[in-house]
Parts: structure tokens; C-alpha cells; sequence
């Protein structure tokens, strides 16, 4: 296994790698924190995880729900939903941007 910094991000198959090395060493993070070059706190919380979940525990779930293969008709419209409001959003801003910005143009070239 590669040695990385600790702000690095792991992919599952690695996190596996890691807890696996940390069990069979007795539980030893400390030693799977400098061959792996990931926190102490990494390792004694992914250790943990596999321990009560199995690989389960170990997939990165920050910020995601259920994967879109999963959801149901209906849940699939309001995503589909919700992301076409907040496009609509963010190009209302962009066109009220625009139009300032050409006010502020005119604006200047008038004063000059």
C-alpha cells in the first residue's frame, strides 16, 4: 500500500486494505496509521465500523442518500425536480448579474 498524506482521500478497497492490516496485527492502528499514512482516528473508526457492519460500514456516505438506481418513480421526478429549480435559480441570478453588470456599463459611459 502507497503511504499518502492524511488529508488524502481513500477509495473503499483501500479502507478494506488498511482494516484488514490493523486486525491482523492485533488491532495495532498506530502501525496501520504509518504504513498507510492516514490518522490514528481513521483507522480506529474504520476499524470499528467494519467490525460492527461489515464492508458496509466502510463506504463513504458524506452527502449521498440512496443511489438513484434505487429511488422510485416518484422520487426520481422530485430530484429530477429539485435540480431543474435550482438550475432555474442560479440562471435567474445570472441573468440579474448580467443585467446589473450592463446598468453599471451605461451608468459609467454616461458619466464619461
Amino acid at each position: 500500500m502507497k503511504s499518502r498524506k492524511e488529508s488524502a482521500k481513500t477509495t473503499l478497497q483501500e479502507r478494506i486494505e488498511i482494516v484488514q492490516y490493523a486486525l491482523e496485527h492485533n488491532n495495532d492502528y498506530q502501525a496501520a496509521m504509518k504504513k498507510c499514512g492516514v490518522s490514528y482516528q481513521q483507522v480506529y473508526t474504520w476499524t470499528k465500523k467494519y467490525t460492527a457492519l461489515g464492508v458496509k460500514g466502510l463506504r463513504d456516505r458524506r452527502g449521498r442518500h440512496r443511489p438513484v438506481e434505487e429511488l422510485t418513480e416518484l422520487d426520481r421526478l422530485r430530484l429530477k425536480n429539485k435540480r431543474l429549480r435550482h438550475r432555474n435559480e442560479f440562471l435567474e441570478m445570472e441573468n440579474d448579474f448580467a443585467k446589473k453588470l450592463r446598468e453599471l456599463k451605461k451608468r459609467n459611459n454616461d458619466f464619461h
